[in-house]
């Protein structure tokens, strides 16, 4: 699998204000973008909230749409909303956009799986993100996150964001959650291959990390280098379920994202981002 293994201190994201970023801005759009009529009003209000943040660059909707004591959980950048406001320069200068590729929201917590263009603040010119965003009273409260360089060949051939976007099923999202979770514990936490065939059906696992093939063998493989440990949290809707884990990867430490899609009982789809977790941070919060 590939990771993400550091993350730029804030210091110097803003020591790259006033230029020294190049590339132009991007036309590309939010998926969500001319579908706000069929948004709950959750996802309607994250998808202002990261125009504000990722397109706008704009102060004054960042203190419309994000609390004052925002939590936050991205290692490189200090908690508190004017420390992100703080960056509003960087990444306009860059020339920074993004492009949701699926929003996926369970209670107060929506769930984004994006593209970063002109992202070098974040560590590549373009970089593939789980985003997980926590909402009170019509706000936006908290986030974490990890990120990944985008890599142009994969194994399978996917991308890391390609595949299905179709939220369907919402009425088996709790016995989605529970299927996942079973997984996750039973076979990336537990090692229980033998199981695998339990979650897995006909062999068809179709795979978005840039160095994993297709099929439960594939995974079987590498499940000797990587390590989930202790899930912290399940976001699901529909036939998506995310899983955030702590775990590790050759013995370093990694926040592990993991998006599954089901379907009819079984885990079909795949997508991941996993991120070192640094030893120092630019808070107290952890990134989880």
């Amino acid at each position: 699998m590939v990771l993400f293994t550091k993350s730029r201190p804030y210091a110097l994201v803003l020591a790259l204000i006033g230029g020294l970023f190049a590339g132009a801005f991007t036309s590309a759009g939010s998926s969500a973008a001319g579908k706000e009529e069929k948004m709950s009003p959750n996802k309607l209000l994250l998808t202002k909230a990261m125009d504000a943040l990722f397109r706008d660059f704009s102060e004054e909707d960042m203190r419309r749409y994000y609390t004052a004591d925002y939590i936050q959980h991205n290692p490189s950048v200090p908690t508190g909303l004017d420390a992100v406001i703080g960056l509003l320069p960087v990444l306009k200068g860059a020339g920074f956009d993004y492009e949701t590729h699926r929003m996926i929201e369970d209670g107060d917590l929506l769930l984004t799986h994006t593209t970063y263009s002109n992202a070098f603040a974040f560590g590549a010119e373009t970089v593939v993100a789980f985003d997980l965003w926590r909402v009170e009273n019509g706000r936006i409260a908290e986030h974490w996150d990890a990120i990944i360089p985008l890599h142009e060949e994969t194994a399978s051939g996917r991308s890391q964001t390609d595949g299905m976007t179709d939220i369907v099923d919402i009425d088996k999202t709790e016995e989605n959650k529970k299927l996942v979770e079973a997984f996750v514990r039973e076979v990336l936490i537990g090692g229980n291959v033998g199981k695998m065939s339990d979650y897995i059906k006909d062999g068809r696992y179709d795979q978005h990390n840039p160095v994993v093939k297709d099929g439960p063998d594939a995974l079987a493989e590498v499940l000797d280098e990587i390590t989930n440990t202790r899930i912290h949290r399940i976001v699901g809707e529909g036939n998506f379920v995310l899983t955030q884990s702590e775990g590790s990867w050759n013995g370093v430490p990694m926040a592990i994202y993991d998006l599954f899609r089901v379907e009819n009982g079984a885990i079909v789809e795949h997508w991941d981002v996993l991120q070192e977790i640094p030893t120092e941070m630019a808070h107290q919060n952890g990134m989880f």
